[in-house]
């Protein structure tokens, strides 16, 4: 049904990465492999963190939660881009491209506040190690985990509705999943109004978790100033060096996308930081936080000590 000129769409076009029929499938393979490792580290990481003990603080719940991010927003986008890696048509209903936009919406901004809380969770296990388990309670854990979701599920209700009330005459999106942007940019109504909400509650809700980050790891600094030993000094700053990789490289990603201003000659670019922080930064945090965690590293030898005992047995 046409009005105008816009037309009622019954789905889209995924471009993806590239069009060159001789780099589908070697990009299908790569991210195949990287999609793999992605789900074996976050839902090992899941695992290892139920089965062992002493893995049982609020660290490593939130860990836990964060891993379970990270599967479900790398599942949002990677497996439709396999997909389209090897279909000859790489199309996209209308209703799984907005649902595709509603669940990434949710889970980027789910994962934004959650390493907020996590570098929350770090300043009071550095400040007030005495009184860790306390101010950090089962109840006051849940809390701060409800609080990322409630700002995940704003934030998708806010996009999706705005986005999908647009008129569309083109419906070839440049990307290889439904970005809040490259749908946008198909709009032949005036989407002035949702680029403004884009960047105002991007940089809101980015801005908001940053200082949050920013302001406990300034607090963190100045309580490590404090620990008369180099040893200490030491051991308290690598429980957040894993944290703080993470999100330096999480959140300079989605302030290049969001906040900073784009523009055509830019697009293969953003596909490019796009597919950095919605496929290999998944991937990439169990592997940080293993490598660089010697709690982790012990309780995977544990893990696998106790199976081989008891497969001896």
């Amino acid at each position: 049904m046409t009005t105008g000129n816009s037309t009622e769409l019954v789905g889209f076009i995924l471009m993806g990465l590239s069009n060159d029929p001789e780099l589908q499938i070697p990009l299908f393979v790569v991210f195949l492999v990287i999609y793999t490792i992605t789900l074996i580290g976050n839902l090992g990481m899941i695992i290892l963190i139920k089965v062992d003990p002493q893995l049982h603080t609020p660290m490593y719940f939130f860990l836990s939660n964060l891993s379970f991010v990270d599967v479900c927003y790398s599942s949002v986008v990677t497996p439709t881009m396999l997909v389209n890696f090897i279909a000859q048509r790489k199309a996209i209903s209308l209703a799984g491209c907005a649902t595709q936009m509603w669940f990434f919406g949710l889970f980027v901004a789910t994962e934004c506040y959650l390493l907020a809380v996590m570098a929350y969770d770090r300043y009071v296990a550095i400040s007030n190690p005495l009184l860790y388990m306390v101010l950090m309670s089962r109840r006051i854990c849940a809390q701060l985990l409800a609080g990322p979701y409630i700002v995940g599920l704003v934030n998708a209700v806010m996009h999706t509705s705005f986005t999908f009330h647009l008129s569309f005459c083109n419906r070839v999106i440049n990307h290889f999943f439904c970005d809040i942007p490259a749908v946008i940019s198909l709009s032949c109504s005036d989407n002035h109004i949702n680029k403004l909400v884009l960047f105002v509650l991007s940089g809101v809700l980015g801005t908001f978790s940053s200082l949050i980050v920013l302001a406990s790891y300034i607090y963190i600094l100045t309580a490590i100033l404090r620990i008369r030993s180099a040893e200490g000094r030491c051991k308290a700053f690598s429980t957040c060096s894993s944290h703080l990789t993470a999100v330096t490289i999480f959140f300079g990603t989605l302030f290049f996308i969001y906040v900073c201003p784009s523009s055509h000659s830019s697009v293969d670019l953003d596909k490019v930081v796009s597919m950095f922080y919605t496929v290999v930064i998944p991937m990439l945090n169990p592997i940080i936080y293993s490598l660089r965690n010697k709690e982790v590293k012990d309780a995977l030898r544990r893990v696998i000590g106790r199976k081989m005992l008891s497969l001896g047995t």
